[in-house]
């Protein structure tokens, strides 16, 4: 079974054995252009199940391993003391931000919206950075914010889409509840490497592929790894619960996708 909690500790001690170090993605950005050791940023989207998340937050404690997790502004990811605890170990928090789609496209409301909650979230924790939330189903992409306004005087320092150098980083997510998912993604993903990636055989399907490249070392000194931890769960009843939602959301994208290209 991949996506359990058991698989990912295996990812994290494998990472570890090989000598990655695990940053925050803040951490990530301080990094001098100089600096040839092996990096690994691991990003968590915290979309639902906030616990799920407390779960993976502490498996990388235990490891020594820093992270970073964003978290939306709903009910379904706002959860004040798991937010709090995940701090509370050393990894880093962020704002997933989607303010375009709640807003309906409106970008000085968006911003508003943004602003808003960036303030409200820096209440419970300190926030230097901020990742969108793909929001499959919406047609506004809310990185657009950042075409009429500027998230740096708020603070902020980087936007993982906006502010990574990806010729110098392999970027692996597992949006599709897969990690070879950038076929079905709508947004999580990264335009003009991916195809370079593959050429290279950096392009897997399971979480095993990712630690056999690890084993034989043909991953790359630095990597940046998301994660949804809502999808990760050694109960058998959610997690075959998320395979058949996720096989289904999955379809629905293909056919956005294909949509949005015609």
């Amino acid at each position: 079974m991949d996506f359990t909690i058991k698989k990912y500790r295996k990812l994290i001690d494998a990472l570890n054995k090989f000598g990655y170090r695990f940053m925050s993605y803040a951490e990530y950005l301080a990094v001098k252009p100089g600096d040839r050791g092996k990096i690994v940023v691991m990003r968590h989207d915290v979309d639902l199940k906030p616990q799920n998340s407390l779960i993976t937050a502490k498996v990388e404690h235990e490891a020594g391993a820093k992270a970073t997790y964003y978290f939306r502004a709903v009910p379904e990811s706002w959860d004040e003391t798991v937010i709090r605890e995940i701090a509370g170990m050393g990894h880093e928090v962020g704002y997933h931000y989607e303010s375009l789609t709640t807003c309906n496209g409106d970008v000085k409301a968006a911003y508003k919206d943004f602003c808003q909650h960036l303030e409200e979230l820096r209440k419970l924790v300190p926030v230097q950075t901020i990742c969108m939330h793909g929001s499959p189903r919406s047609p506004y992409d809310s990185k657009d914010i950042w075409k009429k306004y500027d998230y740096k005087p708020l603070g902020i320092i980087g936007e993982p889409y906006l502010d990574t150098d990806f010729s110098r980083m392999l970027y692996l997510t597992d949006t599709g509840r897969c990690w070879d998912g950038f076929k079905v993604s709508v947004r999580d993903k990264v335009e003009g490497y991916q195809e370079q990636w593959e050429a290279q055989g950096w392009a897997f399907h399971s979480t095993d592929e990712i630690i056999t490249a690890l084993l034989t070392g043909r991953l790359p000194a630095r990597i940046m790894i998301t994660t949804h931890p809502q999808r990760w769960t050694d109960s058998v009843g959610p997690w075959c619960k998320e395979l058949l939602l996720q096989n289904a959301k999955n379809i629905v994208k293909r056919v956005l996708i294909m949509i949005r290209k015609s």
